[in-house]
């Protein structure tokens, strides 16, 4: 196979996980986007987290928040429990690194606010206290998935929404993770600012 192919591939793969979500994941981004929705016109906050890639993921729905999407508007309150690297690194040498972002939400979380996760296993100990941490402090819960949704699934109640991503393979996932904040983005803006 020549490294054309390769890339092909990788397209081709991605074009059809995304159909694949596309078919099966609209009224859970849009049920997300609503309570996204509900909290912010309540003064509330959304409080995003992940690992790696995901924390990528997580810190870039929190800028489009706080920054804009594709049109002017007023910054929406959102904070990334990834980015302080003093708090995350205090926290897993004193504690463990399951707690970085469970004691994040502890102190940050109100009653209301919203825990956005993003884990493309579902297995990650610190993303699995976090929704317990979330649960203590009445937050509502959407965690974004993949695979056959791991350990977090057994953590989530019912009033959580998991939008799971059809695909094992974490770049796949990862990508339709993008499209969905995208998603996200776009429908919070144009809920809350119809007319701008």
């Amino acid at each position: 196979m020549s490294l054309q192919d390769r890339i092909i591939n990788h397209f081709s793969d991605s074009i059809q996980t995304k159909q694949d979500a596309m078919a099966s994941l609209c009224e859970l981004i849009e049920f997300a986007s609503q309570k996204i929705v509900e909290a912010l016109v309540n003064d509330k906050k959304v409080l995003t987290c992940g690992n790696g890639g995901s924390a990528g993921d997580a810190q870039h729905f929190s800028s489009e928040m706080l920054n804009r999407f594709e049109r002017e508007r007023p910054p929406l309150p959102a904070i990334a429990l990834s980015t302080d690297t003093s708090t995350l690194t205090s926290i897993a040498n004193d504690y463990h690194y399951d707690d970085v972002f469970a004691k994040q939400i502890r102190a940050l979380g109100q009653s209301g606010d919203v825990l956005l996760a993003y884990t493309s296993s579902g297995n990650s100990g610190n993303i699995v206290k976090a929704v317990k941490a979330a649960h203590d402090r009445d937050m509502a819960v959407i965690v974004l998935s993949g695979k056959d949704g791991g350990a977090v699934v057994g953590v989530l109640n019912e009033t959580d929404i998991e939008i799971r991503v059809p695909s094992w393979s974490t770049a796949r996932i990862q990508e339709v993770h993008l499209l969905i904040s995208h998603c996200l983005c776009d429908l919070i803006d144009h809920q809350l600012f119809p007319a701008m």
